[in-house]
């Protein structure tokens, strides 16, 4: 970690550092993304983890591998918004599709002995249709002024007077639109045992419920980047630029 492990730090400060993190965090149940503004201390409290015991953990998978994190944290805003945009929106879009047509295979064969199958495949295909309408706003909207502030700042330029009076709009906005993914996918792992293949479950179920996992992980590290890395360098980076003119 670049900064001490204190318990005044937040869960999203430590994730963003040394994205390797995250998997402590996961493995204890602990909301990196969504309510990564929580401090060790808080989720220590609510896990009932001491917090001795989550920094080992943590310092333990920093250095298993021996090399350094993941250093989004210092890509250009642009570099990074498009990341986002050809690693998350396009899986999203891409496994949303395929997601679909398991779900429907599998209420169609094993409804009739599952009937949480149903309230599983409403939930992600209300996900889907949200995340893609979440997507299209960030993309046509929110990005391209994230990158015009970062244009700004490189040719020193004064920063750009948009429609939505300032960049914590419409960041409030997906942020508060993550939160009820977050809150989704929670009812998920919750109605499919935290996807777990049931005895009578065939070979489609068991890849259906891998899926959704590997849905819901990509969906963490999606909001982590913006949650944590992306909305705070925006509205810090608009704040700088505002300031210079003043």
């Amino acid at each position: 970690m670049s900064t001490p492990f204190t318990l005044d730090r937040t869960v999203g400060s430590i994730v963003a550092d040394d994205y390797r993190t995250a998997a402590v965090f996961n493995a204890h149940g602990i909301d990196f993304c969504c309510k990564g503004g929580r401090t060790i201390a808080e989720v220590c409290r609510a896990k009932a983890i001491a917090p001795d015991t989550l920094e080992a953990e943590i310092r333990q998978a920093i250095g298993r591998d021996g090399g350094a994190g993941d250093d989004v944290k210092h890509w250009p805003l642009s570099r990074l918004i498009e990341h986002i945009e050809r690693v998350h929106h396009r899986y999203v879009d891409a496994r949303s599709i395929t997601l679909m047509q398991f779900l429907n295979k599998l209420c169609t064969v094993h409804g009739d002995r599952h009937p949480e199958l149903f309230a599983i495949r409403e939930e992600f295909q209300a996900c889907a249709q949200a995340m893609a309408a979440h997507m299209k706003k960030e993309e046509l909207v929110l990005f391209p002024f994230i990158n015009q502030l970062e244009k700004a700042r490189s040719h020193d330029l004064p920063a750009p007077s948009p429609h939505f009076g300032t960049v914590e709009n419409p960041i409030a906005m997906m942020e508060h639109e993550h939160d009820a993914e977050g809150e989704r996918f929670r009812r998920i792992a919750e109605l499919s045992g935290n996807y777990t293949n049931p005895p009578d479950g065939c070979t489609t179920y068991g890849t259906a419920y891998a899926m959704l996992r590997e849905f819901e992980e990509d969906l963490h590290r999606h909001i982590h980047l913006e949650n944590n890395i992306l909305f705070p360098r925006a509205k810090a980076l608009e704040k700088e630029l505002r300031h210079a003119t003043a």
